[in-house]
């Protein structure tokens, strides 16, 4: 059967990425190296999320040897030479992918199932519900990330771009119109015939992110009618924290 996989390599490939991205600290240290457009040290992964370096180089190291990031070696600012001391062991993304596509599997029925039973058990609560799921979900992914508790209202959407594209949004940031633009939503059609249950999901994880880096924002969801259309997001600046 075409795109069927063998039961021992689905196993296998399973295992995989169990072992790999499995903990919590491991995936965010992935997650940042996939959206650094430079390859990063241990020294650099152990600062950002607060660890001690042979912690990082261990995630570092299990993450490579899963083929999820290359290793290379670079002297320090770029000098060469006897006293340029010793190359820096440096890691960045390789183009393995880190979705495990298993057929005859339809998630996306499940989430139109779970939609509805949500509607029927309490339909004017249902919007509220998922708006406070959302943001408990966006606080904790900000601190699995290591959101930093500095910087302006620009770098925080900046952030949660970064962080929602994470999640598999392809999504961009418009910081001087205060909106993020989504052009995919990984909710697909489930969005667009349950804007309230999905829109409250999304509205309450930026909301979380943004909270985690200090912005108080009640953002405004404008969904697609059709699903080549872009997703607004607005964020608007006025309502942001630190304002006299």
């Amino acid at each position: 059967m075409p795109g069927s996989m063998d039961p021992t390599q689905l196993e296998q490939s399973i295992g995989d990425l169990t072992a790999a991205l499995g903990d919590p600290t491991r995936r965010a240290i992935y997650i940042a190296i996939r959206q650094s457009a430079e390859s990063v040290t241990a020294s650099h992964i152990a600062e950002l999320f607060s660890l001690h370096p042979n912690v990082a180089r261990h995630h570092l190291d299990r993450l490579a040897a899963n083929g999820y990031l290359e290793v290379s070696h670079r002297r320090p600012n770029g000098r060469t030479g006897p006293g340029a001391g010793r190359p820096a062991k440096c890691y960045r993304a390789t183009a393995k992918q880190v979705e495990v596509h298993i057929p005859g599997r339809r998630y996306d029925l499940l989430v139109e199932l779970l939609v509805r039973v949500l509607d029927r058990v309490s339909p004017h609560q249902v919007g509220a519900v998922a708006e406070e799921v959302g943001r408990e979900y966006g606080a904790e992914l900000a601190a699995a990330i290591g959101a930093p508790g500095e910087g302006g209202y620009a770098e925080a959407v900046e952030a949660v771009a970064k962080a929602m594209t994470g999640l598999g949004f392809a999504i961009d940031a418009d910081v001087a119109g205060e909106r993020l633009l989504t052009t995919h939503c990984p909710f697909g059609e489930v969005a667009t015939g349950h804007p309230e249950v999905v829109c409250s999901l999304d509205r309450g994880i930026v909301s979380g992110l943004m909270g985690a880096h200090q912005q108080t924002c009640l953002p405004v969801v404008r969904p697609h009618k059709d699903l080549a259309d872009d997703c607004v997001t607005e964020v608007p600046v006025f309502i942001r924290s630190g304002l006299g």
